[in-house]
């Protein structure tokens, strides 16, 4: 008797190990019904075609939150607080510096630069953070900073277009911008999990128009709130089109949302529900190279799975 026993999700994995792109609705018929084993099976195999089978990367970095004041409200975060939270705070640049220099020490040489739509910033404190990062601890440190909802903050801020505002954060010294804020690209998952943050559309927008100025990035979904199958498929091919489009993205990141609030549910995603999205991710996004794997949210033993099942990078 063979291992696996044949199912009509069989065909869509031939397809894809044959090369071929699969569909929105195959992908679906994958997460509903497909083996876990054999979609894991097919990603490491898609994954061992297109990288070295034997190497598995990984980045040093330190993710520097500048400031937890915050306008927006996702219904999931506990990290922000009003303009008037005794508990709000604003680093300077030169503690920004001072934070990302401890973990240069230690081997770091990436800084991601993320924090709460603080509009009572200045589009020169963002400047400042990145020229002095740059100026004091070396052009070799990578910065990526600022999600889409940041930038769309200091388009409104500054009065620029966007292009105009990516180019000076460029000149400054960012180098890449991360996939943070994408959640589920919905509208109706958007409207759940934060209503005042910026649609598909603008999302969509705010990351063609940084691949497009030389700003490339990651893309990343977290799940296991009150999405449905067919809204997570729909994540997955808007970044696929917009990938198809710019070429932009260096790397996927599956995510699982993690309870934080008393007011926002979230269901614990089982180890094999998380390594079946993930070879789905590496299956269906066939225009990107790396998918990565969170040791810090998954832990040791499922994140080494994970690097059976697609993924070829720590985070």
């Amino acid at each position: 008797m063979p291992f696996f026993q044949p199912d009509r999700t069989d065909a869509i994995l031939e397809k894809a190990l044959a090369g071929e792109r699969i569909s929105g609705s195959e992908a679906l018929l994958l997460y509903n019904e497909g083996d876990f084993l054999k979609i894991q099976a097919t990603a490491r195999e898609l994954r061992n075609r297109k990288l070295r089978p034997d190497v598995v990367t990984y980045t040093m970095f330190r993710v520097v939150n500048y400031t937890n004041l915050c306008n927006v409200d996702c219904n999931f975060c506990s990290f922000m607080e009003s303009y008037d939270s005794e508990r709000g705070y604003t680093l300077t640049a030169d503690q920004v510096v001072e934070r990302m220099r401890e973990a240069v020490a230690i081997g770091a040489d990436q800084m991601f630069l993320q924090g709460g739509v603080n509009t009572r910033l200045p589009f020169d404190y963002y400047l400042e953070i990145m020229r002095k990062v740059k100026a004091e601890l070396g052009a070799h440190i990578h910065i990526r900073a600022f999600s889409p909802v940041e930038l769309l903050a200091l388009e409104r801020i500054t009065g620029m277009p966007l292009a105009e505002v990516l180019r000076e954060l460029k000149a400054a010294g960012m180098d890449s911008v991360p996939g943070a804020g994408a959640e589920i690209l919905t509208d109706r998952m958007r409207a759940i999990l934060s209503p005042k943050k910026a649609p598909v559309s603008e999302w969509v927008r705010v990351m063609e128009t940084c691949h497009q100025e030389g700003l490339p990035g990651s893309a990343n979904v977290v799940w296991g709130s009150e999405e449905t199958p067919e809204e997570l498929v729909e994540h997955l091919n808007v970044v696929r089109d917009l990938q198809d489009r710019t070429g932009g993205f260096k790397s996927f990141i599956p995510w699982t949302f993690q309870p934080q609030t008393k007011k926002f549910k979230v269901r614990t995603v089982p180890a094999h529900e998380y390594i079946k999205v993930l070879g789905l991710c590496r299956i269906f996004l066939d225009n990107i190279d790396h998918i990565e794997t969170s040791l810090m949210v998954l832990g040791q033993g499922v994140g080494t799975i994970a690097l059976h099942a697609g993924a070829d990078d720590i985070s």
